[in-house]
């Protein structure tokens, strides 16, 4: 069977052997830290501008409008991600990584601090919220987050570190939904100012790195350097299968988008179970994480990614369907698992396959599909809302991965057939 083979010399590590604790490496552990704090004021200040949005636009609108005004947030973080993220990987190979993180972070806590100011003196208007979510797309452009981690371990450990930098995002991400769903019950500028609070946090840990994290740059003009990296992934059909069916699955899958018209007008739960809700997708994948962190997949690596993204359509059709919060719960943590088990393979390839000195660019490009999967999902999840209301959404997106599904199965042989990662 192909092999998604990047170093023959650089095998999967046993997650049980002392030897693998990547924890025992300090500059891990506070990047791990770092993550995790960042992680919980993404999603603090992302449930937070759905259920604003979705709020101030009910006063004035009907309910699919405004579940298409709640898409269009996702639309304003992509725009600026798509135009700028080839040239933050870039950038991301030619200066110091750690500065990169530190210098969106700064950037991301003085919007979060507009967003509490804009909410607690009860601005109606929709537009700077749009704006400043434009804001927080351009510093998602810069991959040094994802660039950085391999830098700070031995390359033999890196499936562990990918599966235990996963459960950083994942576990922020159950953390996070309930925190801000409680925080929004007293108010969205309570919300907002604990995002802040934490993107502080997370620049602190950052600046405890101590590893030389600036690339060995290796020069050239910058337009060459992108069409590189560009040329990189597409000449390997293996990777471009992979993030490219994480791009169309989650596009039509993004069901998460219609959460706050879930929470509100579907299951009436209100903002604490609107945070719940947001919380069941990084649970089932915490789970998955955790339990990748200690058993890397060794075989049939394409066969586990499909069936990841299989698992998601289904779990996508039961949570369109349900009409209890627990079961609706339930789906989410399965569609959550299911997309970690896909995300993993895609991302343990990416950081062993690729050299250090394009990892930037490459990390970039996959961004780019990352980005286009969770930001134009919610858009287009936002689009179908307003012609089929939100449960015939959510029905549309389930059927379409499922489809996508067996659609890459077809077009990329190579990656269905995939074996190992690496070597054993």
């Amino acid at each position: 069977m192909t092999e998604l083979t990047a170093t023959p010399d650089a095998p999967v590590p046993d997650p049980l052997s002392p030897g693998t604790n990547v924890f025992r490496h300090r500059d891990f552990t506070v990047f791990w830290a770092a993550r995790f704090l960042s992680t919980l004021a993404v999603m603090c200040e992302a449930v937070t501008i759905g259920w604003q949005v979705y709020a101030v636009a009910r006063l004035h609108q009907d309910v699919p409008h405004s579940a298409f005004l709640v898409g269009m947030v996702g639309l304003a973080q992509f725009v600026p991600l798509f135009v700028l993220t080839l040239f933050a990987g870039e950038a991301t190979d030619r200066y110091d990584r750690k500065t990169i993180m530190l210098s969106c972070l700064i950037v991301q806590i003085v919007c979060d601090g507009a967003l509490a100011a804009l909410a607690f003196t009860h601005q109606g208007s929709l537009l700077p919220i749009f704006l400043i979510a434009g804001v927080f797309g351009i510093t998602r452009a810069f991959p040094a987050n994802s660039a950085i981690a391999p830098m700070l371990v031995p390359r033999a450990e890196l499936p562990t570190a990918v599966a235990w930098s996963s459960l950083a995002w994942q576990s922020g991400s159950v953390v996070g939904p309930t925190l801000a769903g409680a925080l929004v019950a007293i108010s969205p500028a309570a919300a907002y100012t604990a995002a802040a609070a934490l993107y502080l946090l997370a620049a602190i840990s950052t600046s405890l790195i101590r590893a030389n994290t600036k690339p060995e740059y290796q020069g050239g003009k910058r337009l060459a350097l992108i069409k590189e990296g560009i040329a990189y992934v597409w000449t390997n059909k293996v990777v471009f299968g992979a993030i490219s069916l994480d791009l169309f699955a989650v596009l039509l899958g993004g069901a998460t988008a219609l959460l706050p018209v879930f929470a509100r007008d579907v299951l009436h739960v209100g903002s604490s179970g609107f945070g719940i809700l947001r919380a069941g997708p990084a649970l089932g994948a915490s789970i998955m994480a955790f339990g990748l962190s200690r058993h890397p997949i060794r075989r049939h690596a394409g066969l586990w990614m499909l069936g990841g993204v299989a698992v998601f359509g289904v779990a996508t059709l039961a949570f369109a369907v349900s009409k209890l919060l627990v079961v609706s719960v339930i789906a989410l943590a399965v569609l959550g698992a299911g997309d970690m088990l896909s995300v993993y393979v895609r991302q343990t390839l990416v950081q062993i396959a690729t050299p250090d000195i394009m990892r930037g660019r490459v990390s970039a490009i996959s961004s780019v599909f990352v980005g286009a999967s969770n930001e134009l999902g919610e858009f287009e999840t936002g689009v179908m809302a307003r012609w089929l209301g939100p449960i015939g959404a959510a029905l549309f997106g389930g059927i379409g991965s499922l489809i996508v599904v067996g659609a890459w199965a077809g077009l990329f042989p190579t990656l269905r057939k995939a074996d190992q990662i690496v070597k054993d």
